[in-house]
């Protein structure tokens, strides 16, 4: 469940709830009151009472003038039947109707009214003025007003306007909900991965990592999680490791002692049955004891091996400039291999390491001494410097076969070797020294076809321990 989304949903929801029904409200209260004064009671009942006015004065000129057309106090227009073409139509309908007698608007702007009578054949025409009256446009001003009242009545403005800023001001809100939401999810979202990886990690999986493609804090703070949870692998293990050369250490010195106790007396013994026997015998004799003379030195030589790995000698840091260093290794071994090539690759303004120049040059060395056996006659070694990441690298590469999968698997692990003055030991050593000196040595990609080592020291400024204790 993504509870800071939610929490961010409620915080709006909460700050934007209240305003809203109190602007809502304010708003439609202002629109209340000022559509009040557009209300449209008074127009109608003004109209209504203009209606009313204007029949009752309509009324009484048509009364005056059917009194005075019938008193005789006004001539009329008489419309014979031989003039019946020159009729206006409005006469000639009245003519054609069976009414007696009818009033009709007339004059030009409807200012005038007219009295029709039919006399025998003869129609007789009256006509009065209605005076201002129609010339105000009374009856359509009384029609428009009625038209609009009936409109404003049929559509309820008031009500629409309030519905409509309800409605607008609604979807806007809804708008910065939904916006609100999505930005949330957004933050939210990698908040919750980060959450996810440290728990991940908290319960011992030292591979969790979250993807990310944000510059932002967030983003930063995943990278951060990232970096944290690679250097507590690699230091988890290397943890492992040295625990593992622990084991092996004590192994070794148990079996070192006991085949040393047990190799003493072979010696002895040999020795003494040498002395012993016939000069006749002693030519058979004499070979067979420098042979078993000559395995017993070979057993002692890798029992010292053994109690090497098994110790763990005082470290002294000092500064080590290793591109000194590696030069030098690289020209004493140039002696004992002169049928290898070997050549130097090195960074400018390499910095200081802070390491125990001993255990270096003895990581040199053996790898070194591996890649010459590795290149053969007419092979070629590179040793490479660099730095980066407050780091100095430090690379040996060979022209040789290259490594199997099965020798890269256990490359590192304290095996038994079979080669003439192999104890398997050299690696297992070599990345001892390296770790106890704060770096690490990893296989890379050989840059002459054969296999590559980097060895990893930190600078000066990250500072290493001295360490005294032995295994």
């Amino acid at each position: 469940m993504n509870r800071l989304r939610n929490r961010l949903i409620l915080i709006f929801l909460a700050a934007t709830l209240a305003p809203l029904a109190a602007t809502v409200w304010i708003t439609t209260s202002l629109l209340e009151f000022s559509l009040d004064f557009s209300s449209t009671t008074e127009l109608d009942n003004m109209a209504k009472s203009l209606q009313r006015t204007g029949h009752e004065f309509y009324q009484h000129v048509r009364d005056d003038l059917k009194q005075q057309a019938q008193s005789g106090a006004l001539e009329p227009r008489k419309y014979t039947p031989g003039e019946r073409a020159n009729w206006p139509p409005a006469v000639k309908a009245f003519a054609e109707s069976e009414e007696p007698e009818q009033f009709l608007p007339a004059g030009h702007e409807g200012d005038q009214l007219d009295y029709l009578v039919r006399h025998g054949e003869e129609v007789w025409s009256y006509s009065a003025s209605l005076g201002g009256m129609e010339r105000l446009t009374v009856e359509r001003e009384i029609r428009d007003a009625r038209a609009l009242v009936d409109n404003a009545k049929e559509h309820d403005w008031r009500r629409g306007f309030k519905l409509a800023y309800v409605l607008l001001a609604v979807s806007i809100w809804l708008a910065s909900l939904a916006l609100l939401v999505y930005l949330a999810h957004r933050i939210s979202r990698p908040i919750q991965q980060l959450t996810e990886g440290l728990t991940e990690l908290a319960a011992g999986d030292l591979n969790a990592r979250v993807e990310t493609r944000r510059d932002d804090e967030i983003g930063r703070a995943i990278q951060a999680f990232n970096h944290m949870a690679e250097k507590l692998q690699e230091s988890t293990e290397r943890l492992v490791y040295l625990r593992q050369l622990a084991s092996w250490q004590t192994l070794a010195r148990k079996m070192a002692h006991e085949v040393k106790n047990s190799l003493t007396p072979i010696r002895l013994t040999v020795e003494e049955m040498m002395a012993r026997y016939d000069e006749a015998d002693r030519g058979f004799m004499q070979q067979a004891t420098q042979i078993v003379v000559d395995e017993i030195e070979t057993l002692e030589r890798r029992i010292r091996a053994f109690s090497q790995f098994a110790t763990e000698p005082p470290i002294e840091p000092a500064p080590v400039d290793v591109n000194s260093l590696l030069q030098e290794r690289m020209a004493f071994l140039k002696t004992a291999h002169p049928e290898v090539a070997y050549d130097c690759r090195l960074a400018d303004a390499v910095p200081m390491v802070v390491a125990d120049q001993d255990l270096i040059k003895g990581i040199l060395t053996n790898l070194l001494e591996n890649a010459a056996e590795a290149a053969g006659e007419g092979g070629r070694i590179l040793g490479v410097t660099s730095a980066e990441n407050g780091r100095v690298n430090i690379e040996v590469h060979d022209s040789g076969p290259g490594l199997s999968e099965q020798a890269r698997a256990s490359l590192f692990q304290p095996t038994i070797s079979f080669k003439k003055r192999g104890m398997g030991l050299g690696l297992s050593i070599a990345r001892k020294s390296a770790l106890l000196s704060g770096g690490d040595i990893v296989l890379v990609k050989g840059e002459l076809g054969g296999a590559g080592f980097r060895v990893a020291l930190p600078v000066a400024t990250n500072g290493i321990q001295t360490r005294s204790d032995r295994g």
